[in-house]
């Protein structure tokens, strides 16, 4: 994808962030430790998510990661080299990432995870905030956190449960196995699964197929689907209703009923 370099920033060497035809990209950017977390990289975690939250500019956001990894987890020589006061530190840093990972599923946009290579700890729990993924074929994933003696941050043990039950949602966290990409797909926590070589044009084409589509009825679809979770039914039946009288009172309906109607493409604003 060709970026304006005007439209193209840092929030830390660690963190790429650029926008370009409506689609934000957030890229982990320390490709000889596979793209590990260490205090700054969480900050700048935090400081894109927010940003491509509110970013005008960007109707879906795409998270990637550089090099051989898409995100190996927090970088544990970090944590070894800081041990003495880490334990002090650690609730801050983990406020931090969890602010990023609050913007990804407030965000009123779609998020895509372009994953490959190892996806372990953190890695897998921005990967389920996200909306859709695309993993390239060989992609190893574990949960890793018991390896290190401790807990998951992140929103692992919110995500998983809901994404895979239970029982096999404590095999991951507590075993921390690694599991391969196909094995994730049958659990239905991977949407497609692609050629490593064809991963960004897979992951491109689908950014562009979300950006080109209603902004607004995403926008809604997400935000039920996310407050699903905490409201019994009749609470959600309500909501739906206001939605989508929100939507139908919108440009894009009477474009995409005309569309669908005149047996053509819609072509939805982007307003």
């Amino acid at each position: 994808m060709k970026r304006s370099r005007a439209n193209e920033s840092t929030m830390s060497e660690r963190i790429l962030y650029a926008v370009s035809d409506g689609i934000a990209t957030i890229t982990f950017n320390r490709p000889l430790v596979m793209n590990a977390l260490d205090p700054e990289a969480i900050v700048a975690f935090r400081a894109v998510c927010e940003r491509a939250e509110s970013d005008p500019q960007a109707r879906v956001v795409v998270l990637r990661g550089a090099g051989p990894a898409f995100l190996a987890g927090g970088d544990v020589a970090s944590f070894k080299e800081n041990l003495p006061g880490l334990a002090d530190r650690v609730s801050g840093l983990a406020g931090e990432l969890h602010r990023g990972i609050l913007a990804l599923r407030r965000a009123p946009k779609p998020v895509i995870a372009g994953v490959h290579g190892a996806v372990a700890g953190a890695g897998m729990s921005i990967m389920m905030a996200c909306d859709l993924i695309v993993a390239a074929e060989g992609t190893q994933f574990s949960m890793a956190y018991s390896r290190i003696a401790t807990s998951p941050d992140g929103g692992a043990s919110w995500f998983l449960p809901r994404l895979v039950g239970y029982q096999k949602a404590m095999e991951l966290l507590l075993l921390a196995d690694a599991v391969d990409v196909a094995t994730l797909q049958a659990m239905g926590v991977i949407n497609r699964v692609v050629p490593a070589a064809e991963l960004d044009v897979a992951t491109q084409k689908l950014a562009q197929r979300l950006a080109a589509g209603p902004a607004g009825a995403y926008a809604e679809t997400k935000a039920l689907v996310n407050t699903s979770f905490n409201q019994v039914l009749k609470q959600h039946l309500d909501a739906e209703a206001q939605a989508f009288a929100r939507c139908a009172a919108h440009a894009d309906f009477a474009e995409g009923v005309s569309a669908f109607v005149e047996k053509r493409k819609a072509v939805f604003k982007h307003d």
